[in-house]
């Protein structure tokens, strides 16, 4: 597997160990619908969050936050819409949906990790 590839990985275990110590419950990793993947979906209280994690090895080209880019908030709402339709039973009527970020940079040898609440909203 590429470098890259495990970095990514890596950086989504990073993630989940983080919202776990925060509180939030994992629902699913990976979830896929066509051509779109959601990286994390978590439930905190009656919030179902959507998290986009993007990881890097530097910050030479910019921050890990700023490489979620239109079409992708445009896939993550699709497939959100799905994955809802799918479990329409699991979740109660006043579930409240927020998308996230979790940003994670590499740092010599430990990573850095910020999360960005209601990163982008839906519409």
């Amino acid at each position: 597997m590429a470098e890259h590839n495990d970095l990514g990985k890596k950086g989504e275990e990073l993630a989940v160990e983080y919202l776990l110590k925060e509180g939030y419950k994992i629902l699913d990793r990976n979830w896929t619908f066509q051509k779109a993947e959601i990286d994390i979906i978590a439930q905190k209280e009656s919030i179902l969050v959507i998290v986009e994690v993007k990881t890097r090895s530097s910050l030479d080209f910019g921050a890990p936050q700023d490489f979620v880019k239109p079409k992708k908030i445009q896939l993550l709402i699709k497939a959100v819409n799905a994955y809802i339709n799918d479990r329409e039973k699991d979740f109660c009527d006043d579930l409240n949906i927020r998308f996230d970020i979790v940003a994670i940079h590499k740092n010599g040898e430990s990573f850095a990790i910020e999360h960005f609440t209601d990163a982008f909203y839906h519409f």
